[in-house]
């Protein structure tokens, strides 16, 4: 579903295969959207075979330049950069980029916002603070729900949408972690996403337990009981239908994904492994209960191949339409 405001699309890094899948995408959606604009270095992308690449002055030009060439916000790097060898000299102006695309879309420029993969180990030698793009998101924008606060990270396949109470945390810190209010908000954020950004009136949540079994009555561990069941009760007493703690080897089936429209998990691996496991390509990063919408491909650089000409757009294609229908959807409740 197109939007009526360009896609704003952050490069990434531009040693990776960001550059390569952008032209990639841009060639598969030319013809029927949704539009973007990419943020980042023209001459980068203009290097990858097959381009054909227009600097454009502002975001709103991407609509009549789109269907001919693909638009470019054009913020040069210092120097170029070679695929597969990713450069802390450009860490600074990847960190511009995602800020720049953050900006036109909280400025009401661009409909929504798309991430190309960065390399989290070359910005932090460049200064950068935050663990990821949700966490320096979160940041940049305010929460959209004063009750129910963003960042929560998103992850969808098929017909599989799953949050994440906990992000990128060691597993021996994720119990700390796991509290009632964690609980809690992830969820609400997850549920008024779920009406405001996926159209669903009365979304159903299940949250899975923590331990094998969830828990086994306590049996084996208490989390379970003591946490992440009164947090169920806490989002049911909010109007949420939420159902939990559930084992979580029993909560990716298909016949289990019909009955609920999202899945609260509390650790990375919990809810990644499913969704990879259903769409290993096309898999969707999203970040919820900001007042802009952002989504990303599931996958990283993919340095060992960058430049190779093998790289698939598969998932940053499924982003951009997600991003579209997002915006799309989030346009409608709000009239």
């Amino acid at each position: 579903m197109p939007t009526t405001r360009p896609i704003a699309l952050s490069l990434g890094d531009p040693a990776g295969i960001g550059p390569e899948i952008i032209i990639r995408a841009w060639a598969a959606l030319r013809g029927g959207g949704p539009v973007f604009a990419v943020v980042g270095d023209a001459a980068t992308l203009a290097a990858v075979p097959g381009a054909s690449v227009r600097r454009i002055d502002r975001i709103d030009q991407a609509m009549t330049v789109f269907g001919a060439a693909l638009p470019v916000l054009d913020r040069p790097l210092a120097a170029p950069v070679q695929a597969g060898h990713p450069s802390t000299a450009a860490g600074p102006r990847v960190i511009d980029w995602i800020e720049t695309a953050a900006r036109l879309a909280l400025d009401g420029e661009a409909g929504a916002i798309v991430t190309a993969p960065i390399a989290k180990a070359t910005l932090y030698q460049a200064g950068f603070k935050f663990p990821g793009h949700t966490e320096f998101l979160g940041a940049l924008a305010p929460p959209i729900d004063p009750d129910a606060r963003g960042p929560v990270m998103m992850l969808t396949a098929g017909d599989l949408r799953v949050s994440l109470v906990t992000i990128h945390e060691p597993l021996r810190r994720v119990p700390d972690l796991l509290t009632h209010d964690a609980i809690v908000n992830a969820g609400a954020v997850t549920a008024n996403a779920l009406r405001r950004d996926f159209a669903i009136a009365f979304p159903r949540l299940v949250v899975a337990g923590l331990n094998p079994h969830a828990g086994e009555s306590g049996t084996i561990g208490r989390e379970d009981v003591d946490v992440i069941a009164p947090a169920v009760a806490a989002l049911r007493a909010r109007g949420i239908d939420a159902r939990g703690p559930l084992p979580a080897d029993s909560l990716f089936h298909a016949d289990a994904r019909a009955t609920y429209d999202a899945a609260l998990c509390m650790y990375h691996d919990q809810a990644l492994i499913p969704v990879k496991m259903l769409d290993f390509w096309g898999g969707v990063n999203i970040t919820l209960g900001l007042p802009i919408v952002r989504a990303s491909p599931d996958h990283g650089t993919g340095f060992d191949i960058a430049g190779q000409g093998l790289a698939r757009p598969d998932s940053l294609i499924a982003a951009l339409r997600a991003a579209a229908a997002m915006a799309a959807n989030r346009a409608a409740a709000a009239s």
